[in-house]
């Protein structure tokens, strides 16, 4: 599966992240018989979304689309049409729609996107806290499990009901929203600092409120009984990306993070598997790997920062299993045969042969057809020398797209223990596969959309995968330094050893 932020920033996609890689639709903005961009989003996702209708009636997008043409009229600049068409991508329920932030042209990026807006500080949400993981401020007044309050006045709780509906996520799964709107350093564009700063605008710019240019901040100390308020400077993108601390997933060198530790259990930090212009031979490094666990007591593999990317867990599937898995079978269904011409100079996409099924697809009923293409076997075969010792995979809400996939598996056919929290994604199934890249003549807006609908042929709930053991995080284990899941972990696996 793809994981739709790496994969357009890591290369596959940089050609489509400019308006030089959509020429068709730089054109179709200067047309004076182009259609309205409302127009075009009806028809592309009523056309093509495959999942459009998996969680809403065709009455509600019907509903929503014209409150978005209402809005869109209402509302001409740029950051309002913005917000009002990622509310709408929003209430689709696919955590692969959306006017990606990575995709966008350098001007639309520019103008939206690199304001000084930024808090001064990573966080997590923790249900609805707001809890500090780094201090980004320089100026030590935030230390690590301090609980935010308020910013600017508005209680954060506040602020993360009215930010969930505009975040990208598979069903009903609010724990994957939150997830996303943590600020972790994971991303050089970040969907809380987008929407928060488009949402709430520059600290101090409203009259009556303090002074310009500094978030002022509510907050409770670790190990306080009482509340304290600082202000503190906003940040500038630069000044954000400072932090990021994502890996080069292009280069040559380990990208995942392997320690053997004193009590025979090895570790295998895998924080993302967005491995699709790496010059690095994971396949090979993994299996080195895989191959010196002789004598080990436990591996743990840990993707809670994960969203996806590459099926690189397969590979610790298939060592672990020792024979072939028959993988669960999905319906692979797609809304078209063959994209109407006119909307192709408005779709750009990495293979044209997504324009026209042709014979690799098939009828199944007046919504769907089937699709043929990559319908293989569904087995995944058994490669190498079987691995015997016992696994625990460290699962969160982030898990929603291959390691959402990988979880599943290794859930059903019983080769590891879950650890953890409740992942991301849905067990009613995704979208993705194949996309096309939407761009909007007269705004210039991208936004991704999906065109492989997959779904379960059993009736599956409107959720995320349960770990084995559920461990929570909580602020008090972020100030104290404690992995509590990691620990809960080792524990399991010693105790059978």
């Amino acid at each position: 599966m793809l994981n739709r932020r790496h994969f357009l920033a890591q290369g596959a996609g940089t050609a489509l992240a400019t308006a030089v890689a959509f020429p068709s639709a730089a054109r179709a903005a200067t047309t004076a018989s182009a259609p309205s961009d409302i127009a075009l989003v009806r028809e592309i996702v009523t056309t093509l979304h495959p999942g459009l209708y998996r969680y809403n009636s065709p009455k509600t997008i019907d509903q929503a689309l014209s409150k978005l043409e209402l809005t869109w009229s209402d509302t001409p600049d740029l950051s309002s049409r913005y917000l009002h068409l990622s509310l709408f991508l929003a209430t689709i329920k696919c955590g692969h729609s959306y006017a990606n932030f990575f995709n966008q042209t350098k001007q639309v990026k520019a103008d939206l996107f690199d304001r000084r807006t930024r808090l001064p500080f990573a966080f997590k949400w923790i249900g609805n806290q707001m809890v500090v993981t780094e201090d980004q401020s320089g100026t030590n007044s935030l230390p690590r499990g301090t609980v935010i309050k308020e910013v600017n006045g508005i209680d954060t709780r506040a602020m993360l009901a009215r930010l969930l509906p505009y975040v990208r996520a598979d069903g009903h799964n609010d724990a994957k929203r939150r997830a996303l709107l943590s600020m972790t350093g994971a991303d050089e564009l970040e969907t809380f600092d987008i929407f928060h700063g488009l949402i709430y605008g520059a600290p101090g710019s409203s009259e009556g409120e303090h002074r310009e240019g500094f978030h002022r901040l509510r907050m409770r100390l670790p190990n306080s009984a009482s509340d304290v308020w600082v202000d503190l400077p906003a940040l500038t993108l630069a000044e954000r990306q400072a932090f990021y601390k994502a890996p080069n997933y292009r280069g040559d060198t380990p990208v995942w993070e392997w320690t053997m530790r004193p009590d025979g259990i090895a570790v295998l930090k895998m924080d993302g598997w967005a491995l699709y212009n790496s010059t690095w031979k994971w396949e090979a490094w993994l299996n080195d790997r895989l191959d010196s666990l002789s004598g080990a007591k436990g591996l743990i593999v840990d993707i809670r920062e994960n969203e996806g990317g590459l099926d690189c867990g397969d590979i610790l599937l298939s060592r672990l299993a020792g024979k072939d898995i028959i993988k669960p079978r999905a319906d692979r269904l797609v809304r078209y045969q063959k994209t109407p011409e006119h909307l192709n100079r408005y779709l750009d996409t990495w293979d044209d042969s997504f324009r026209n099924w042709g014979d690799q697809v098939e009828p199944l009923n007046d919504r769907f057809y089937k699709l043929k293409r990559w319908d293989d076997d569904g087995i995944l075969a058994a490669k190498g020398p079987r691995v015997t010792t016992p696994m625990v995979v460290l699962t969160s809400a982030q898990n929603s797209s291959a390691t959402f996939q990988f979880v599943s598996l290794t859930k059903q056919l019983g080769l590891g223990t879950l650890v953890g929290e409740a992942t991301g994604g849905n067990q009613r199934g995704i979208n993705g596969g194949a996309f096309f890249f939407a761009r909007l003549p007269e705004s210039g807006i991208e936004f991704d959309m999906p065109l492989i609908g997959y779904f379960p042929q059993d009736q599956m709930p409107d959720a995320g995968l349960s770990p084995d053991l559920a461990v929570p995080l909580s602020a008090k284990a972020i100030a104290d330094g404690a992995d509590n899941q990691l620990d809960t972990a080792v524990r399991h696996l010693l105790r059978h050893a």
